[in-house]
């Protein structure tokens, strides 16, 4: 029998966070032909968003573990509209968006936050297509927003 994701993620240490509330004119996740598109998430370590940009005034580290705050919110939003993250069958795309300066270059490197957290929850199943983008300034200063789209299966 495989173990739950709710194990994993206890096995590995993690928490998921209280799926927040959307702040505009939107729905946290839809869900439509076996597919659960997830909103974008922003980056939320220790209850605080983690805001500034990378190449300036957030570091290569700090930008990963923002990019592994949204992987957990994207996780969070996906429990919240499935009931149980047991239905997922596959992470099928996640798009990273940086906030980083003109001559940072190491998008992949910070989106590679949230696709090592999927991978270490999920197995092969965890492995995804992705973009990783620099972008001058997402909401609320954000340094780091993560969407995800996963397949799922039915009840």
């Amino acid at each position: 029998m495989t173990v739950s994701i709710d194990a994993r993620l206890a096995e590995l240490g993690l928490e998921l966070p209280q799926a927040a509330a959307p702040v505009a004119a939107y729905v946290p996740t839809v869900l439509a032909g076996g597919l659960l598109h997830v909103s974008g998430q922003l980056p939320f370590i220790e209850g605080k968003l983690v805001t500034g940009r990378l190449g300036e005034d957030v570091s290569l580290e700090q930008g990963t573990a923002a990019a592994k705050a949204c992987a957990l919110m994207l996780l969070a939003q996906a429990k919240a509209a499935l009931g149980s993250l047991d239905r997922i069958e596959q992470v099928v795309k996640l798009g990273a968006f940086i906030n980083s300066t003109g001559d940072f270059t190491d998008q992949p490197k910070v989106a590679n936050g949230a696709s090592e957290l999927m991978q270490a929850v999920f197995g092969d199943a965890g492995r995804h297509a992705r973009s990783a983008v620099g972008v001058p300034v997402l909401p609320l200063g954000a340094a780091v927003e993560i969407d995800a789209v996963f397949a799922v299966r039915a009840h």
